[in-house]
C-alpha cells in the first residue's frame, strides 16, 4: 500500500516538473511569432509611406487651392494668359493637373503653340515630361510638331526625360526629322540629349525616317545632311534589314543617295 502511494506521488511530481518546464518555451514561441508579425507589418507600412505621403500632400495641396480644380486647364484652353498668371500665383494649385485625355495645361499650351502661356507654365515649374493617354508629353510633342520656340525654352529651363518615348517608341528627334522640322532637328542635335541613333519600335532612326517616310524633297535632303554632319550612323538597319541608303536607292532619291554615299 505504501509502495503504491509512493509511486503515485512520484508520477505526479515528475508530471508537474515536466509541465512547468514546457510552459516558458510556449510563451517564448508566442512572443517570437508576435514580434515577427509586428516586424512584417512595420515593413509593409514603411514600404507604403512614401506613396501615402505623396497622396496626402497632393490632397492637402488641392484642398488649399484658391481656385477650383480645372480652372487652369480652362484658362489655358481659352488662351487667357492673364488668368493663367493669376492662377499661378497660388502656390497650392496643382500645376500639372490633367483633363480626361491625360493632358496637362502645358501640353495643351504646346498643342496650340501658345508660346507666352507655355513659358509662364514652365517658369512656374510645369513638368515637360508628363505623358498623356497616347504617350505625348509637352517635350515630345514640341519636338515632333515643330513648336520650336517652346522646345527651345524647355531645353533651356528643364531636363527632358530621354527614357520616356512616344507611342511608337521614338524620341523627339525621330518625328522631327520625319515631319520636316529642320530647325527642331538642329536644335535637338545642338542640345545633344536626344540620342541621334535612337531606334523606335520599327527600328527606324531619325536618318532612316528622313529618307524612308518622306517625299525626298529639298527640306528632307537638308535634314539628311544635318543628321550625317551630326554623326548619325548610316549603317544602322531597321526591322526589315534596310538602311537609309537602301531606301534612298529604292525610292529613287538621287540627291539623298549621293549625300549618304559622301559620308
Amino acid at each position: 500500500m505504501t509502495k503504491m502511494l509512493f509511486r503515485k506521488i512520484s508520477v505526479l511530481f515528475f508530471t508537474l516538473i515536466f509541465f512547468s518546464a514546457c510552459q516558458p518555451k510556449t510563451a517564448d514561441t508566442k512572443q517570437s511569432v508576435k514580434e515577427s508579425t509586428s516586424m512584417t507589418t512595420e515593413k509593409s507600412s514603411t514600404s507604403q509611406t512614401n506613396e501615402s505621403e505623396t497622396v496626402s500632400t497632393s490632397s492637402t495641396q488641392q484642398a488649399n487651392q484658391t481656385f477650383p480644380a480645372g480652372t487652369l486647364i480652362q484658362a489655358v484652353t481659352e488662351n487667357d494668359a492673364a488668368k493663367v498668371g493669376t492662377i499661378l500665383q497660388d502656390k497650392n494649385y496643382l500645376i500639372d493637373e490633367v483633363n480626361d485625355k491625360g493632358e496637362t495645361p502645358l501640353l495643351i499650351a504646346t498643342h496650340e503653340n501658345f508660346i507666352d502661356i507655355a513659358k509662364q507654365l514652365i517658369d512656374a515649374g510645369a513638368d515637360i515630361n508628363v505623358q498623356d493617354q497616347i504617350s505625348d508629353s509637352p517635350y515630345l510633342y514640341a519636338g515632333a510638331q515643330g513648336k520650336t520656340e517652346i522646345l527651345a525654352y524647355m531645353l533651356d529651363k528643364q531636363v527632358p526625360d530621354q527614357q520616356k518615348v512616344n507611342r511608337f517608341g521614338g524620341n523627339a528627334l525621330i518625328p522631327a526629322a520625319e515631319k520636316g522640322h529642320l530647325e527642331n532637328v538642329k536644335l535637338l542635335l545642338k542640345d545633344g540629349r536626344a540620342a541621334i541613333d535612337h531606334q523606335n519600335n520599327y527600328g527606324y532612326t531619325a536618318l532612316i525616317e528622313a529618307v524612308a517616310l518622306t517625299d525626298g524633297s529639298e527640306i528632307y535632303q537638308q535634314i539628311v545632311k544635318v543628321l550625317l554632319e551630326g554623326g548619325a550612323d548610316k549603317t544602322l538597319k531597321d526591322n526589315t534589314g534596310r538602311t537609309a541608303e537602301d531606301y534612298a536607292r529604292s525610292l529613287g532619291y538621287k540627291e539623298m543617295l549621293n549625300t549618304l554615299r559622301s559620308y
